[in-house]
């Protein structure tokens, strides 16, 4: 029997450990012996614990969500301006913990398993909301609510997407390399509306500003070097 007082312990190892290894195999079909064993506990009190597997899945996506949140609005009191607000939740967007490689496997293979299940589906569509509503926060005193819409769908985007092809590991970004796009993304946007009176605008840090050896290469493409051809030494100069 379970001892008391170590619940709250137990559930937390089964959900960091249901989170490393499902990163680890990069889907959801590790066993819930896998995860016990990860957590150092026995299947039987993973089972005591959470009844199934699907059961912790929920659980572990719930605690990501719950870690977001607490981190985005922990950033947003402490930003003192609307662009600041932008820039915060980008930046919470990448933290650490959460563009991690067995983090981003993880959200990635819960996003698959949305397709066949309807209560990862809603935890999913409520992260969405979450992120446009924490945008929208910034952006609508900026350019007003339908130009606003449009750019929080956009950032958003972005944000998944730099997730997606942090997943391939082929062209990894790093976590300043990623926030720096989607700053400039959102700047860019930005650049059309003139700050209204009183407004002190700022940007977060862009691609610009970012160390051009630390950004990951880029290919050229074709036309583009054809519209620079390498000049030669003329024979016989």
């Amino acid at each position: 029997m379970p001892k008391v007082g170590m619940e709250p312990v137990r559930r937390k190892a089964l959900v960091d450990a249901a989170l490393k290894a499902i990163g680890h195999h990069g889907s959801l079909s590790v066993t819930m012996s896998e995860i016990a064993r990860e957590a150092g506990v026995s299947p039987a009190l993973a089972h005591h614990y959470f009844g199934s597997k699907d059961q912790l899945l929920i659980e572990t996506i719930r605690s990501l969500l719950r870690q977001l949140r607490a981190d985005a609005v922990m950033a947003l009191a402490q930003a003192e301006t609307p662009r600041a607000r932008i820039s915060a939740v980008i930046r919470i967007s990448f933290q650490a913990d959460q563009f991690a490689p067995d983090v981003v496997a993880a959200w990635l293979a819960f996003y698959s398993q949305a397709q066949r299940s309807e209560a990862v589906r809603r935890l999913l569509a409520l992260y969405a909301r979450r992120l446009h509503s924490n945008l929208m926060s910034g952006l609508k005193p900026l350019c007003g609510l339908e130009d606003a819409g449009r750019i929080a769908d956009g950032a958003a985007a972005m944000i998944d997407g730099l997730y997606i092809r942090q997943s391939l590991k082929a062209a990894p970004l790093s976590i300043d390399a990623s926030v720096a796009l989607v700053e400039d993304y959102v700047a860019g946007q930005l650049a059309s509306h003139p700050p209204r009176e009183g407004e002190a605008r700022t940007k977060g840090p862009g691609w610009g500003d970012f160390p051009a050896r630390q950004r990951p290469y880029m290919p050229t493409p074709r036309h583009a070097k054809a519209a620079h051809p390498r000049r030669t030494k003329p024979k016989g100069g």
